[in-house]
């Protein structure tokens, strides 16, 4: 029997769900890497960003934070409930997002040890191609602490100028919006 995913966009803090999924979010991505809740209160008014709770059964299974671009959706944030990631779930809720929109991008950790390999696998699994610009990204919180990262797109590869792109919308629509950062690197894309 096929799993029935619903997608429901979180509108604010106060609908039902979403301190489980802040709870969710807070212990899957290190600090570094996320936002603090005062940045997604407003973000939740920003027509660009979508966070999702991904139901299944009537019970948060997931979270799907993603922003729409210029002819990309940009997959920020995917997790899956501790109780039931292993499962397939992950991929089902990727799935279905891509199905029903245009070009997905998402950055990963570079492939340097077992957990980020896998990490390469799963996504190439599910049609997204790694691309070979050298892109840094800053933390969101403090102490920042610039990291690469790999830029992962499907259907196909990012052309230079839709990595430029991608790599402008990341720094002007998000981290100077929603970060602690007062000024950044003129270019994420190196």
């Amino acid at each position: 029997m096929k799993q029935q995913l619903r997608f429901v966009a979180f509108r604010s803090s106060d609908d039902p769900g979403w301190r489980e999924a802040w709870e969710l979010y807070s212990a899957s991505f290190p600090r570094c890497e996320r936002w603090s809740e005062a940045a997604y209160a407003r973000a939740f008014a920003d027509p660009a960003f979508t966070a999702d709770g991904v139901w299944l059964d009537g019970r948060l299974a997931g979270i799907l934070f993603h922003w729409r671009g210029d002819g990309f959706r940009y997959v920020e944030h995917l997790a899956v409930s501790p109780a039931i990631r292993g499962g397939g779930l992950g991929s089902a809720i990727l799935s279905a997002f891509c199905d029903r929109t245009e070009r997905v991008v998402l950055e990963i950790d570079p492939p340097e040890d077992e957990i980020s390999v896998r990490r390469l696998h799963f996504y190439r699994r599910l049609g997204f191609c790694d691309n070979p610009y050298v892109y840094v990204h800053p933390s969101y919180a403090r102490p920042f602490r610039p990291h690469r990262l790999v830029l992962m797109s499907r259907p196909g590869p990012l052309s230079y100028d839709e990595a430029r792109r991608f790599a402008a919308f990341i720094r002007e629509r998000i981290l100077l919006r929603y970060s602690d950062h007062a000024a950044l690197p003129e270019s994420l894309l190196k």
